[in-house]
């Protein structure tokens, strides 16, 4: 006799949505705090969020720019200030996604769920708006080629907050009453 389990279809999309918060959140912090923000990070050329370095030929070595010199070169303060809020800003939203998650799947409760989809939405548009405004400011320094892993890390991220958001949206919590009906089978 076969017993059926129905706690299993129940909480299986609920830790596959866990678990896919948990790997975006790694995949921001590694990018974020452990590569610092950089999006190249070569011998002769280190690019990134708070990093501007370029390799000055007369000196040898690599010559890190600062406001008001990266203005000259054609970087703007209010756009990088607005790239910068926009990665770390959808770092901060992805933080505050697992509560209402748990909160939701643990009491039933739609609104909670809805919160963190809207959370999963902000993040998600934060962190490609922020990237292309990044990349669009210093393109013509950064090729394809040098991009290392930390922007893998930043794509790859994206990418799963997109499926992620997809998943919350396509697996709603269960009400309570159903969960009950189900149990009692």
């Amino acid at each position: 006799m076969a017993i059926t389990r129905p706690w299993r279809s129940n909480y299986l999309p609920f830790v596959g949505i866990m678990v896919l918060v948990a790997v975006v959140l790694f995949l921001m912090f590694y990018a974020l705090l452990w590569k610092a923000g950089n999006l190249t990070d070569l011998p002769n050329l280190r690019i990134g969020f708070y990093n501007f370095c370029l390799w000055e030929e007369d000196t040898g070595s690599l010559q890190c720019y600062h406001f008001p010199e990266l203005e000259a070169l054609g970087v703007p303060r209010v756009g990088l200030a607005l790239a910068r809020f926009g990665v770390y800003g959808a770092l901060v939203l992805t933080l505050f996604v697992p509560l209402p998650l748990l909160l939701a799947q643990c009491k039933g409760d739609e609104g909670e769920w809805q919160l963190a989809v809207g959370f999963l939405v902000a993040s998600s548009v934060l962190l490609s708006s922020g990237l292309g405004l990044f990349l669009s400011y210093v393109w013509k320094w950064v090729r394809l080629s040098f991009l290392g892993p930390g922007f893998l890390a930043l794509c790859l991220a994206q990418a799963l907050l997109i499926l992620l958001l997809m998943s919350t949206v396509m697996f709603p919590p269960r009400d309570k009453k159903d969960v009950s009906k189900l149990e009692s089978c």
